[in-house]
């Protein structure tokens, strides 16, 4: 059953103004009870968001609201009117359609009185009007809706972007935002000053209410609340808000690029592709309001120009800065700027993706990011960039196969394990000699390599691999023959895990 305190799901259309279904002379609708819409209440005309027939006694259980209900009262009678009509209302139908035929001649009186006495506007359907194609002009008229929708919101795009590469690109924006939507536009500091104003003025009542909105989407603390205005407070900021003062409608959005700043917006009322418009201003305004490259980004643009003009990673390696810097293996994301989003989200702009997995050069903490399977390949020194590569490039695999959102490579500290047990070069020799007859084949050195440390797992190592796993018992069985070893010895694995860490 319908809940009559909850509203009805927003219709994948525009709904259809009743007034709108009534001028249409092919239909031939006559409205006689119920309030006009200059009476309806506060919530504006009387919109029609779907069309439903139905003959039974109590449609109450079977309506969701905003219908135009339809029936040729089969199971009406005098005394049941006044309860049938206030259980339509109590179902949140937004008007009553009555087929004069083929039960009744005409409305019956008491559902017209009854009609009046509960505020539900009776539409009558003429008999020569199927209630079929009452249905299709409520559709044809949404279609129509639909398509001025869509102008609006294409017309106003272009007029945006156009506003957007003037030599004022900033108030121009907001100029165009406020004539699109018939309203204000207003550019708010961080700490509620107005820095751009424009459109029509709205009343001062509402001026203050924008300004007290823009205040909780503002992702930059203002002056210090205290007492209970400081409980009310939300830690984080939510990106809009919305509200209304003196029968006007108000919104506020905070704009990215790190600057605190946000849009508010006060128009009138509200029409379809509103909320599109605004959005396409709110993106505009944030790439415009957005710093230019600081110091930091200008020296990693001036490495990458040097790197390609020929200089070593060591000469370069400055410019980057101090560092030290983590590489990061990605696969995910869904989207073609999908990996421009994970480099932002990692607090970079250095980042490349070949189609499959990405690459990020950061020198912020790394934390698991939705959607997306994370191999870091530790802290280093700008001029150890490859090396951490190689180490990010493992953790990955690592991490895809045992189906994690994001793997650390980890080394032994230098003198700790077994490895500050031996001398390193010695160490390196016998590692060399006991891996030798894999020495013409990486792809049997990585497979050993990953098998080991997936602890002889085929399926994982094959993940991790992105191979057949009867590809990895292959390459593991011919490891096994050139090594004359026995991979089931516990002792043999360790061996040979040793001398893999020295390679």
């Amino acid at each position: 059953m319908p809940d009559p305190a909850a509203s009805p799901p927003t219709p994948p259309t525009p709904p259809v103004p009743l007034a709108a279904l009534l001028a249409d002379t092919r239909l031939g609708l006559r409205r006689i009870a119920g309030p006009p819409d200059d009476e309806a209440g506060t919530a504006g005309p009387i919109a029609v968001h779907w069309v439903h027939t139905s003959e039974m006694a109590d449609p109450y259980p079977y309506l969701l609201g905003g219908e135009l209900l339809l029936t040729a009262g089969v199971q009406l009678t005098d005394a049941h009117a006044d309860m049938y009509a206030a259980r339509v209302v109590e179902a949140g139908a937004a008007a009553l359609g009555f087929g004069v035929t083929p039960v009744y001649d005409t409305v019956p009186a008491a559902l017209v009185e009854a009609c009046d006495r509960h505020g539900l506007p009776l539409l009558e359907v003429p008999p020569r009007t199927p209630f079929t194609a009452v249905a299709r002009g409520v559709w044809r008229l949404m279609a129509e809706a639909r398509h001025r929708e869509l102008r609006r919101v294409t017309e106003a795009q272009q007029g945006l972007a156009a506003a957007a590469a003037r030599p004022d690109p900033v108030p121009s924006v907001l100029r165009q935002l406020a004539v699109r939507l018939g309203g204000r536009a207003v550019l708010f500091a961080p700490d509620g000053t107005e820095l751009h104003t424009t459109g029509r003025a709205p009343t001062p009542a509402a001026r203050a209410a924008l300004a007290r909105l823009a205040g909780v989407v503002s992702p930059a603390p203002r002056a210090a609340p205290s007492g209970a205005a400081a409980a009310r407070r939300p830690a984080t900021a939510p990106a809009s808000a919305t509200d209304t003062a003196d029968g006007g409608r108000l919104a506020a959005f905070a704009l990215g690029g790190g600057q605190g700043l946000v849009l508010g917006v006060a128009t009138e009322g509200r029409e379809a592709g509103d909320h599109t418009i605004t959005g396409v201003a709110v993106v505009l305004l944030s790439l415009l309001t957005a710093p230019h490259q600081g110091a930091p980004e200008a020296g990693r643009s001036a490495a990458l120009v040097r790197l390609l003009l020929g200089a070593t990673p060591e000469e370069t390696a400055p410019l980057l800065g101090p560092g030290p810097w983590t590489v990061v293996h990605a696969r995910g994301g869904g989207t073609p700027f999908a990996a421009g989003a994970l480099a932002a989200a990692l607090g970079s702009s250095l980042y490349e993706s070949d189609g499959g997995a990405v690459r990020v050069l950061t020198d912020r903490e790394v934390t698991p990011q939705p959607g997306w399977t994370l191999g870091v390949g530790g802290p280093a020194p700008a001029a150890e960039l490859a090396a951490a590569d190689t180490r990010a490039a493992h953790a990955l695999r690592r991490a895809e196969a045992t189906r994690a959102d994001l793997v650390r490579h980890r080394e032994a500290a230098a003198g700790t394990g077994l490895g500050g047990l031996f001398d390193p070069d010695e160490a390196a020799a016998h590692a060399r000699a006991r891996l030798a007859p894999l020495a013409g084949s990486p792809a049997l050195v990585e497979t050993l390599r990953a098998w080991l440390s997936l602890h002889g797992g085929w399926d994982r190592t094959a993940v991790a691999l992105a191979v057949h796993r009867n590809t990895v018992r292959q390459r593991i069985a011919r490891c096994a023959a050139l090594l004359d070893a026995d991979l089931d010895d516990a002792d043999v694995r360790m061996e040979l895990w040793f001398a893999l860490r020295q390679v």
